[in-house]
């Protein structure tokens, strides 16, 4: 069964627009590196910089199955960053096929994306994942969204954050439809939950999979306003906390809210499953665990 027409001629501008918001997100992270540099006043400790690191996908036969690029920086207000894209193709597991709409009536499958997450130096600033990809089987849908996680959400200055970020997403929701945005809402309420501990991962944000309406170019601006949403507030965000003071026990409090960002990462994240069943680059998928994790 053919994939739809629709989703395979937009198969080129989606991979570019992946790409392309790369670039900025990259861009306006380094600036900030700068900015903080600047700031400090410290001319001989450098900014930090991304390390591109280039992959292609191995397949059973050696034809192409496509790749992508890591982006990794460690610097000095983002402790470990990565910002991917990968635009991959080729045919789904016999064992994944009846998970994925579409591929059990053909097993072959097209995927582009983004997916980012930033864990901080500061303890103040709070870790923020993103991702919206593009995935074509004999059906064609979008996916994706963003959330944030504070270490202390209880303060005041944590639920500010958690409402400006809110309020991107809702803005760039309510641009295509007024329910998207109490929908994906609470789909990532209930997605980014440990249900181990009973407790949710952070503060939320929007999530949504297998989105596909009657419009497909309509979808497609959709993830990109959730795109420009995400590049608006988070740099924003993390401008008005980075020079804030912070302690060693801010620092080790840190470190046991980042073992629960591990513990459902490796446990329940559907994206490092996915990534794993297709092939992907291992250092790429597991990119959003943090550098330093307690376990006290």
């Amino acid at each position: 069964m053919p994939p739809p027409p629709a989703y395979v001629a937009m198969q080129p501008a989606a991979k570019t627009w992946f790409e392309t918001l790369r670039d900025r997100l990259c861009a306006a992270f380094e600036a900030i590196e700068d900015a903080a540099r600047d700031a400090a006043g410290d001319a001989a400790t450098p900014p930090g910089r991304f390390a591109a690191t280039p992959w292609m996908r191995p397949t059973a036969d050696g034809s192409a199955g496509g790749g992508g690029e890591m982006r990794l920086m460690h610097g000095q207000v983002f402790e470990k960053v990565g910002v991917n894209v990968s635009t991959v193709w080729g045919e789904f597991a016999p064992e994944f096929r009846a998970q994925i709409p579409g591929a059990a009536e053909d097993p072959r499958f097209w995927a582009s994306g983004i997916s980012l997450v930033a864990h901080m130096r500061n303890p103040h600033v709070p870790a923020a994942h993103f991702n919206t990809r593009m995935l074509v089987t004999t059906k064609g849908w979008f996916g994706g969204g963003g959330d944030l996680t504070p270490m202390r959400p209880e303060t005041p200055e944590s639920t500010a954050d958690a409402a400006r970020f809110h309020a991107a997403f809702r803005a760039a929701c309510d641009r295509h439809d007024p329910a998207y945005y109490p929908a994906f809402k609470a789909w990532c309420d209930r997605y980014f939950f440990l249900p181990h501990r009973n407790e949710p991962r952070g503060a939320g944000g929007i999530f949504f999979d297998h989105h596909a309406t009657t419009d497909p170019e309509a979808d497609f601006a959709f993830v990109r306003d959730v795109g420009e949403a995400f590049l608006d507030v988070f740099p924003s965000i993390v401008r008005a906390r980075m020079a804030a003071p912070f302690t060693a026990g801010d620092r080790a409090h840190q470190a046991v809210r980042r073992g629960r960002y591990v513990e459902f990462n490796l446990l329940y994240d559907r994206g490092t499953l996915f990534g794993l069943r297709t092939g992907g680059n291992i250092e790429a998928i597991l990119m959003s665990l943090p550098p330093v994790a307690h376990w006290p």
